[in-house]
């Protein structure tokens, strides 16, 4: 298996899994970026906001990159996603991950709107 191979199952999850799965992997005090109105959110404001059921059910991740120094990595990629009754979202996307003791935890997300 690619040593990659776990950050990007981890995040395929934070898209699929709901909020109690995408809670376990974010390190408290993360920040996430989410297109307006959401705008940024930090720590449990972070939780407030997510559904407890994301309703992903397709996820695609294309033009996937990875920049890993030291304990941190950086996963940057396209995606398409879609909802029942929704038309397909598109992002540009981008994770910061922390390994602490063997662990990865999510510090930061972005998505920007592909329009």
């Amino acid at each position: 298996m690619h040593p990659d191979e776990d950050l990007w199952r981890l995040e395929e999850a934070f898209w699929t899994s709901g909020r109690d799965s995408a809670r376990a992997t974010t390190a408290e005090g993360a920040i996430v970026i989410y297109p307006y109105p959401l705008g940024i959110l930090q720590g449990d404001d972070i939780w407030a906001h997510l559904p407890a059921n994301t309703g992903w059910r397709m996820i695609e991740m294309a033009d996937r990159s990875v920049n890993r120094q030291g304990v941190v990595a950086v996963l940057a990629y396209r995606v398409q996603a879609q909802k029942p009754g929704s038309p397909i979202y598109e992002a540009l996307c981008a994770s910061t991950w922390l390994n602490d003791a063997g662990r990865w935890l999510r510090l930061s997300h972005q998505q920007t709107p592909v329009t």
